[in-house]
């Protein structure tokens, strides 16, 4: 009994992976054939600033929602759900990626779309190990915490600001709600670029 759950669960995580990165890569498809990449990615011609402007309009989207809690303390409540229909899911599931989700969202951007943690760091998107010890990591970028008992990402949140060894985050999920915390960059499994 307990193989065909192993079984159950390794297939199910399989595929929600596969089709998570498909969903991105159709949407990304889709605005790239819209527009040049540059511009799909959040910058346009011309405009080196750009990106940081959309690092800081996202950041400033995350901290305006701290504080914005469940209802009952089970994945629910009016913006906790909002957050989760963004990736289409409803009430009653983990929302921490469907946050970061909603912010780049409300910041103009359609990618990252996912309410799966681990489908927001795939290895073309993440930094380097070389790169996080060069303090490569910016505002808006995204930070992974591994869960060792599930063997996978588990938790994603928003770079808020870095601060030598330390990142200041805005996270959702955490105790019920959108909070800012400081975490030890050496604690942080992953670090990802959604903008360049």
């Amino acid at each position: 009994m307990a193989t065909m759950y192993s079984l159950f669960f390794g297939v199910l995580f399989l595929a929600v992976l596969f089709l998570g990165g498909i969903g991105n890569s159709a949407i990304e498809r889709e605005v790239a054939e819209d527009q040049p990449r540059s511009m799909a990615m959040g910058a346009r011609p011309g405009q080196a600033d750009r990106t940081e402007n959309f690092r800081e309009n996202i950041v400033n989207i995350a901290v305006q929602e701290i504080g914005i809690g469940e209802a009952t303390g089970n994945n629910d409540g009016k913006r906790v759900e909002e957050y989760l229909a963004y990736t289409g899911l409803g009430k009653g599931y983990a929302w921490c990626a469907a946050f970061v989700s909603w912010c780049y969202g409300q910041a103009g951007l359609p990618v990252p779309r996912n309410a799966w943690s681990p489908a927001l760091f795939p290895m073309a998107r993440r930094y380097k190990k070389e790169q996080v010890e060069e303090d490569a990591v910016r505002p808006a970028d995204l930070f992974a915490i591994y869960n060792h008992r599930l063997r996978r990402i588990d938790h994603v949140g928003i770079v808020r600001k870095i601060e030598r060894n330390w990142i200041l985050t805005v996270e959702g999920n955490v105790a019920d709600r959108v909070v800012s915390k400081r975490r030890a960059v050496s604690a942080i499994y992953a670090f990802s670029n959604w903008l360049d």
